[in-house]
């Protein structure tokens, strides 16, 4: 035995003599709870030092638990002592203090300056005007749909993000959608398919269909176009999103633990209830880029005309640009592109895919803007983003990189009352937002949360204006990435848009381009497949090696 152990016991020994010669020499109550306790930990601290199968227990039986129970709340208590307004991740005090109060429309104003370091590298900011304006009316909504929609959709500038039932509690659905009526904004469903409280409140919803065709999938997994019809219809399904891939785990599919799998959730997803669900890591109908567009193109036809796009993470540009010449080659184009970030959020996810794959929203979105451009397809496709948005100025940052419009998911679920205590992948979820227990999603009151949605939309949609205003502008689509300014390591201001070599219109159909990687990626991708050669990623290494020993010039 260790010397901790052979002091342990001799403590465990000393306090059971002691607690039995108490009770026999004056028997009563707290005698009694006295003994059965050191008794008990005798009991426990045997059956850690013989039979344990943690090495902690067996040297230091007992008194090791009291480690366990510290660390199960390490995260509320370094949430709520110990960090600081500006250190967390994924979301600071700051912007969750941020999220609260506009979602209560209540004060959110700051004192005495900001926390924020001004001149850390690549810290974000903008130039203002000393003329500001305001915003036109008609200027506050975006029309989604291109030559070969029948009924295109007037887009907020803010939109509830895709978050699953299933993910998520039947009344955090329910208060989203109630939520996004009030607003005037869509919801959009997830890949879990879109479920009775997507639909219940009538506010608008965009059907997205992921890898695993929840919702419109036969017996073995594949598209069954007569039940997509049924729903597709729907008054309250505004547009259909594809999904491709993921933020926050691109290259995997959706996770549903079979915690949270119900009979409901089984049965609206045509799942078993006995496993994990899932998704496929490629879609199943789309896995080439003439194939998305075909299946594109089935799915508008189906839906009686209405906006179909597809999401994705960014990750090789080239494979995107495959995607682009299928395009030009079909004549067939999405209405929307939803563009996912790599810092995005989901209940379940692989560390290392989380961490390590996929470029961030504002990296995505230039790339997606600037090939659309370069093929001279950008007015005819909408672009999404979807990352990581909890303020005016986030929001305006991706609209400045090329994107039309934004989606939000983790700060429309602190809206409701998410406290970031990031146990979404437990089914224990101490606010009811993201389980399928009913004991904790019966705490979720509809109609009180659903105005904190409303609010939260609107407050920062107005904020959002007020900033585009003070940079002299009277429409959200006059801002462009140069507009955005990120500080340099060398402590000047260089802009934000100097991250993706910026286009001309055409120069990719025209064969004109200049920029030697674009011109690598153009030349490497191909219509037919998404995937590239080995001599591609031959000669980008080469390409790299190359530009690292050339200055930077910004």
């Amino acid at each position: 035995m260790t010397i901790m152990q052979k002091f342990l016991w001799l403590i465990v020994t000393l306090g059971n003599f002691s607690a039995g010669f108490l009770y026999i020499q004056s028997p009563s109550v707290f005698s009694l709870i006295l003994l059965l306790v050191t008794m008990l930990y005798s009991v426990i601290g045997l059956y850690d030092v013989f039979y344990s199968r943690h090495s902690l227990n067996r040297l230091y039986p007992v008194v090791a638990y009291l480690r366990y129970f510290l660390e199960s709340f390490r995260v509320e208590i370094q949430q709520y002592f110990i960090a600081n307004n500006t250190e967390e991740l994924p979301f600071n005090r700051e912007q969750r203090t941020l999220v609260y109060r506009r979602a209560k429309n209540e004060l959110d104003t700051i004192a005495f300056g900001t926390q924020r370091n001004l001149l850390e590298d690549n810290y974000l900011s903008l130039w203002h005007s000393l003329s500001p304006v305001h915003i036109k009316e008609t200027a506050k909504k975006v029309l989604i749909g291109g030559d070969s929609c029948k009924q295109p959709y007037l887009a907020s500038y803010l939109n509830i993000s895709a978050m699953s039932f299933g993910s998520l509690s039947n009344n955090a659905i329910e208060a989203f959608n109630l939520g996004a009526k009030k607003a005037g904004c869509y919801h959009n469903t997830g890949e879990g398919g879109a479920s009775p409280y997507h639909l219940k409140h009538g506010g608008d919803v965009v059907w997205q269909l992921g890898t695993g065709l929840f919702g419109c999938r036969d017996e073995n997994g594949r598209f069954d176009p007569v039940n997509f019809k049924k729903t597709a219809v729907l008054p309250q399904i505004k547009m259909i999103e594809i999904k491709l891939s993921q933020g926050a785990k691109p290259g995997h599919g959706g996770v549903l633990p079979k915690a949270k799998i119900t009979d409901e959730i089984a049965r609206i997803r045509h799942i078993s209830k006995d496993k994990d669900c899932i998704s496929p890591a490629v879609n199943p109908e789309c896995t080439t880029p003439k194939e998305l567009l075909s299946f594109i193109e089935q799915l508008r036809e189906l839906s009686g005309g209405k906006p179909i796009g597809f999401k994705l993470c960014i990750g090789n540009p080239a494979e995107f640009l495959s995607l682009c010449k299928a395009m030009l080659e079909t004549g067939i184009t999405p209405d929307f592109i939803t563009v996912d970030g790599a810092e995005g959020g989901t209940g379940a996810a692989p560390v290392e895919f989380s961490n390590r794959l996929g470029l961030i929203c504002l990296e995505g979105v230039s790339i997606v803007h600037n090939a659309l451009i370069g093929v001279g397809l950008r007015d005819n496709i909408k672009i999404i983003a979807s990352g990581k948005t909890a303020s005016s100025f986030e929001l305006l940052s991706k609209i400045a990189a090329g994107a039309d419009i934004v989606n939000a998911a983790r700060t429309m679920m602190l809206a409701i009352g998410c406290i970031q205590s990031r146990h979404c992948n437990t089914n224990r979820c101490p606010t009811g937002i993201a389980t399928q227990d009913p004991a904790r999603a019966k705490a979720i009151d509809v109609e009180v949360k659903s105005e904190r949605v409303k609010y939260f939309h609107d407050n920062t949609l107005a904020s959002f204006f007020e900033l585009v205003g003070s940079m002299g502008l009277d429409d959200p689509t006059k801002l462009e990435p140069q507009m955005v300014k990120r500080r340099s390591p060398y402590g000047t201001q260089m802009s934000m848009g100097s991250l993706v070599a910026p286009l001309p219109p055409r120069v990719l159909v025209d064969e004109t381009v200049t920029d030697e990687t674009w011109k690598l990626w153009w030349q490497a991708c191909s219509a037919d497949k998404f995937y590239v050669d080995d001599l591609f990623i031959l000669k980008a290494l080469e390409f790299n090696q190359v530009r690292r020993t050339q200055p930077l010039v910004h």
